[in-house]
């Protein structure tokens, strides 16, 4: 009987995709003594994302960085009169950088007629077009969900419990990411509503 093995040189994967759903614990501090920012864990308590702001709170730039402290994501919060929305811009260590050009913006989408307690946020990639690739949708509960454009779940974040269903900390959060899904990306987004919350 002849065994057929795949030619795994010709498949490039993401570090940071998996063929699975994967759930990571996010810890809204800092590893840094006194610094503000965020450590990330995954199911098996490694740190695989990070941020530190050091001494700033409320920074107009965050990195998101992995494990290493390698950059993957620089964030900036655009201010502009009425309409903010948020860059990011996606590091690369291959020669080419997308540091000048944003890789995603998030922008509030403003509703007057909406009467519920929910906000809604647009997510452009590639930032050369106007079509909205995801929404983010911050619940008044302080969770937040990732949805595509046709409405499908890709992550959610919301308050960690423990097994015995005690809720642990505001600042300890649980973070379910859907199965083929770029969780760099997604930590990013996730950045981003730290960011609109005040708490990185």
């Amino acid at each position: 009987m002849s065994r057929v093995y795949s030619n795994l040189s010709t498949v490039k994967i993401s570090n940071y995709v998996s063929p699975r759903r994967e759930t990571f614990t996010l810890w809204m501090k800092s590893l840094v003594y006194h610094g503000n920012g965020c450590t990330v864990y995954d199911s098996n308590g490694q740190i695989v994302y990070r941020i530190d702001n050091y001494n700033v709170k409320r920074s107009k730039v965050v990195h998101l960085m992995d494990r290493n402290g390698k950059v993957l994501f620089s964030i900036r919060n655009r201010k502009v009169p009425v309409f903010g929305h948020w860059d990011g811009y996606k590091w690369s260590y291959e020669g080419v950088s997308s540091k000048e050009i944003p890789w995603f913006q998030v922008k509030k989408i403003h509703n007057v007629l909406r009467g519920d307690n929910v906000n809604y946020y647009n997510v452009i990639l590639g930032c050369n077009s106007e079509a909205s690739c995801y929404n983010i949708i911050i619940l008044a509960t302080k969770s937040i969900k990732i949805v595509d454009q046709h409405g499908g779940l890709v992550a959610e974040v919301k308050q960690k419990q423990a097994s015995s269903g005690v809720l642990f900390g505001d600042d300890v959060l649980t973070l379910v990411v859907e199965p083929h899904v770029d969780q760099s990306l997604v930590m990013a987004l996730v950045t981003v509503c730290g960011l609109i919350h005040h708490r990185i």
